[in-house]
């Protein structure tokens, strides 16, 4: 029996390093991101629901953007607090503010997408980028540097939406790390030409990718999605981009408690479900071969069955693991993170396995 768990050990390993290697590498190792102005028109679009202070705060900063030509469209998805009046004095104030106004509909009640559709077909321009209300850029050129990734082709382009730092915070250090690993894993697979996801906090693409898919509507029953669902069905080889320069990224407050942030995984692993099957595979496969390989290693070292080749693969794991973390949280300015690696990747796989087991046995809740 222990023969049989040691090479199972090696076959988790294998699938472990063709991961790290053969996928992550190609965005831990690419060359400095840079980009030029395009000055193609843009509408910013921001879907907000029950944002008063958020919204106060960030949108000044989105209509200070050093940009020549873009409109901010502001979506009120029937807000119960002030955020429609806050919207409001913003589209007095400044110019290229346009004002969606979402009213409860019964048959679209409380689905973001139903807003957002709207707040699409308002837009005046062509190309759309994305953020949500309680995120702000991370300078004046973010609108630039998303941007200028749009080629004839590439239509389609994921962006990095971080989270602030907070000091002597372990919580903190956890949801940025695991910001961090979902960033890698989508822009590496959209490196390999095989795109499956992006965060709404900052995404762009072209108006006619959402017409191309009929917008929402295949995932319209699901209540969340309205990023990472769309990337699934509409983003190809041909068509999807990732902006990675420091410019591009845009940052949003974290959860305060471990149980606001577990709650809102729990919605992102449930929407995840929904995805292309390869997707789910590919995805389903990566974190059982992580938890695999940690706890196929405790047995065979309880056991010391050919204890030195499992500590000399275990070891060789995590030196190319963390070389490839390490250089990719380079590239999204969290280079803290590098130094907690091992016990933050503990800390995820057992977060992932209890997200699992709870949403076996109840569902989560999505849009406010």
């Amino acid at each position: 029996m222990l023969t049989i768990i040691f090479f199972f050990f090696i076959a988790i390993t294998i699938i472990q390093f063709l991961y790290y290697l053969g996928i992550f590498s190609k965005f831990a190792f690419i060359a400095p991101a840079t980009f030029t102005s395009k000055k193609i028109p843009v509408s910013v679009i921001v879907c907000a629901k029950n944002e008063e202070e958020n919204v106060k705060k960030y949108i000044p900063l989105l209509a200070e953007q050093n940009y020549p030509d873009f409109e901010i469209v502001l979506i009120d998805d029937a807000s119960s607090d002030e955020t429609l009046e806050v919207f409001e004095q913003f589209e007095i104030l400044y110019p290229n503010v346009r004002l969606v106004k979402v009213k409860n509909n019964e048959a679209f009640w409380g689905n973001k997408k139903y807003a957002l559709t709207l707040g699409i077909k308002a837009a005046k321009k062509e190309y759309l980028l994305f953020t949500d209300a309680d995120c702000f850029p991370n300078s004046k050129d973010w609108i630039t540097a998303m941007t200028s990734q749009f080629t004839l082709n590439k239509t389609i382009v994921l962006g990095y939406g971080g989270y602030q730092k907070r000091e002597r915070s372990l919580l903190n250090k956890i949801i940025r790390f695991e910001t961090i690993l979902t960033a890698i894993q989508y822009f590496s697979w959209a490196k390999v030409g095989k795109p499956y996801m992006g965060v709404g906090r900052n995404l762009a693409y072209k108006k006619e990718e959402f017409f191309n898919v009929n917008g929402f509507i295949n995932h319209i029953q699901v209540r969340s999605g309205d990023d990472d669902l769309f990337i699934n069905e509409a983003a190809t080889k041909t068509n999807t981009t990732i902006a990675y320069a420091p410019e591009s990224f845009t940052y949003s407050d974290p959860k305060e408690t471990y149980k606001e942030w577990f709650n809102q995984k729990r919605r992102h692993v449930a929407t995840a479900s929904h995805y292309k099957l390869f997707d789910q595979i590919q995805l389903g496969l990566f974190y059982s071969s992580q938890l695999l390989f940690f706890l196929l290693a405790i047995l065979l070292f309880a056991f010391q069955f050919q204890w030195m080749i499992v500590l000399g693969l275990f070891l060789l794991r995590y030196l190319i693991s963390w070389i490839i973390i390490g250089n990719s949280a380079k590239k999204f300015e969290e280079k803290d993170l590098i130094f907690w690696y091992p016990v933050l990747e503990l800390v995820i796989i057992c977060t992932q396995m209890n997200i699992f087991i709870t949403n076996i046995f109840s569902k989560p809740v999505h849009w406010k």
